[in-house]
């Protein structure tokens, strides 16, 4: 096997555990996403195209890497900056979401899926998150405390998940980039026998993902 062709096998070695990596925490993922893409894409241009294909080669490459990851930290900071104090809760999920959990403190009343005027501060945030990312999708995802029936309870995580995505349609953001769905009971994060427990299950989730990320399944938690 000549040099050449042992060459191109390394660097297609190379990407291949490159682009395996690139998806690290949201903070870094679009700094190491492109900077693993450019030197990839730079040696295949390299092989193939010589001085100016290597030029080439890294900044398709760079691109390509970008859209491995998202860099959520302005994002992050934003949406922590407009629910400060409000209970709700931003947090980087595993699988490059970012979820804003919202408790139903500052949500909806008891058996309504009215949106409360304390909620509105933060919906409006995340409507202009995504009228400034054009990139983003959200999905809103409605939860309920285990009280009452399976099958009111999952009407009313769906209304009131359907009664956020209204209201990020009326803000300006476009149907196609929205989703809402409801679990009831599904996935409790606290214990359903005490008040305490059954007010932290009462939550909306909403996630916020790239587009690229779109069709993946959210890390519920």
């Amino acid at each position: 096997m000549n040099a050449k062709i042992m060459t191109r096998l390394t660097v297609f070695a190379v990407a291949g555990a490159l682009l395996g990596g690139c998806a690290t925490q949201q903070g870094t993922n679009t700094a190491v996403g492109t900077g693993t893409g450019a030197a990839v894409g730079a040696g295949l241009g390299a092989i193939f195209g010589g001085g100016k294909g290597a030029a080439i080669g890294a900044a398709a490459g760079a691109a390509a890497g970008g859209i491995v990851g998202y860099n959520w930290t302005a994002i992050h900071n934003k949406l922590t900056g407009a629910t400060k104090g409000t209970g709700a809760q931003v947090t980087e999920q595993p699988d490059g979401s970012l979820k804003v959990n919202i408790p139903s403190s500052i949500s909806f009343a008891t058996d309504s899926y009215a949106i409360m005027p304390s909620f509105q501060p933060v919906l409006d945030t995340v409507a202009q998150t995504l009228q400034q990312n054009p990139e983003l999708i959200a999905q809103v995802i409605g939860y309920t405390d285990s009280t009452g029936s399976q099958q009111y309870n999952m009407t009313l995580s769906q209304n009131r998940a359907q009664s956020v995505v209204t209201f990020l349609n009326q803000r300006g953001v476009l149907p196609a980039r929205l989703t809402a769905q409801g679990m009831g009971p599904s996935n409790p994060i606290a214990d359903n026998n005490t008040d305490a427990g059954r007010a932290q299950n009462r939550r909306v989730e909403i996630y916020l993902r790239a587009t690229a990320q779109h069709g993946q399944t959210p890390q519920y938690q």
